[in-house]
């Protein structure tokens, strides 16, 4: 799954003292288990709305500043590059073709990874990323269709906003578990219905982000336009999760404001 606004932070209104950040000790229940995994998850993204962080910088690390974006966008820029400059209507010389595209961007993909382990830095994102785009290719040579290479986008698309949506309907929005845990109420945000209701359209736009991919890119899948379904899955890819982070996290701000102290010594 891209130049960053970076919008100033929105005040929230006055309320009372927020908990303390530490998160819930030995998580009994289904929903607290769950939120600490996705609380975890955002803190190490660099998600934390207790660690007083600018919108601009919050945004930046989640995308993983100039190395993730690269890391994340070259491998299908030079795909969609090589494919375009080299197609041929002739299915022998496009296999071809295909093999070469898929490999540079694979390879690619592997020598960020290999940097990044040489660096002893972490590899995991890149890791991930790696074997995401091998399994992409893999899945498109053995079709011999390039279009086949977007599958598995497609599926974690569908995953993520089918979690998304059934979360906030249920009344468990996914962004209100991961904030719960970070800011160290649990699920006692459930009883304010501020928070309830902020959560539950949050989930809504994240869900509707992930529909919004699908319902653009599966009609150029179905039509074979290669060409136009690579451009449109890197268009809606950063320059649209970032906005979304940043909408998010002012959200999250406004309703857990930041104590006086905590102002002063953020970076803003």
């Amino acid at each position: 799954m891209s130049e960053v606004p970076r919008p100033d932070d929105a005040p929230g209104e006055s309320s009372p003292e927020r908990p303390s950040t530490t998160p819930p000790d030995a998580p009994s229940s289904t929903s607290e288990i769950l939120g600490a995994a996705l609380g975890g998850a955002a803190r190490r993204a660099g998600l934390d709305p207790a660690s007083g962080k600018s919108t601009g910088h919050v945004v930046w690390a989640a995308m993983g500043g100039w190395r993730g974006i690269l890391e994340s966008v070259l491998p299908g820029v030079v795909f969609l590059v090589v494919w375009t400059a080299t197609y041929d209507p002739d299915p022998d010389v496009r296999s071809g073709n295909l093999l070469l595209s898929l490999g540079l961007s694979v390879g690619l993909a592997a020598v960020f990874t290999a940097v990044r382990l040489v660096q002893r830095q972490s590899a995991s994102a890149a890791i991930g990323g790696l074997v995401a785009a091998a399994a992409a290719a893999a899945l498109s040579l053995w079709t011999g269709r390039g279009e086949d290479s977007f599958i598995p986008g497609f599926l974690t698309n569908t995953i993520y906003g089918t979690a998304f949506l059934v979360s906030a309907l249920i009344g468990w929005p996914l962004i209100g578990l991961a904030v719960g845990f970070l800011m160290g109420e649990g699920t006692a945000w459930r009883a304010d219905k501020r928070k309830r209701r902020a959560f539950f359209w949050l989930s809504i736009a994240w869900a509707g982000l992930f529909a919004a991919r699908l319902i653009v890119q599966l009609p150029l899948y179905f039509s074979g336009n290669v060409t136009a379904l690579g451009t449109l899955k890197l268009v809606m890819g950063l320059p649209l999760f970032a906005p979304l982070v940043a909408v998010t996290w002012l959200a999250v701000r406004a309703l857990y404001p930041r104590r006086e102290s905590d102002a002063k010594t953020g970076d803003e």
